[in-house]
């Protein structure tokens, strides 16, 4: 009974999903300290954000595929 698992890839794009809302949470964290703590340059801190934006495009585009139309 050791049949190989492979993830199919709704599965798969699930993992990265979680993955990339974990990654924004990470950043979103960062930012926060260093806004709190007065010891971040701007330029720093403009970079995160923008990696912050992007990443939530990419998490919004992965529920929007993951998740199935449903019209009513």
């Amino acid at each position: 009974m050791n049949a190989p698992t492979e993830l199919n890839p709704e599965e798969m794009g699930r993992i990265k999903l979680e993955v990339l809302r974990r990654d924004h949470r990470d950043l979103d964290d960062a930012i926060h300290v260093m806004e709190t703590s007065g010891r971040g340059d701007q330029l720093t801190l403009r970079r995160l954000k923008k990696q912050k934006l992007a990443l939530k495009d990419q998490i919004t585009r992965l529920e929007d595929l993951l998740t199935p139309d449903i019209i009513a």
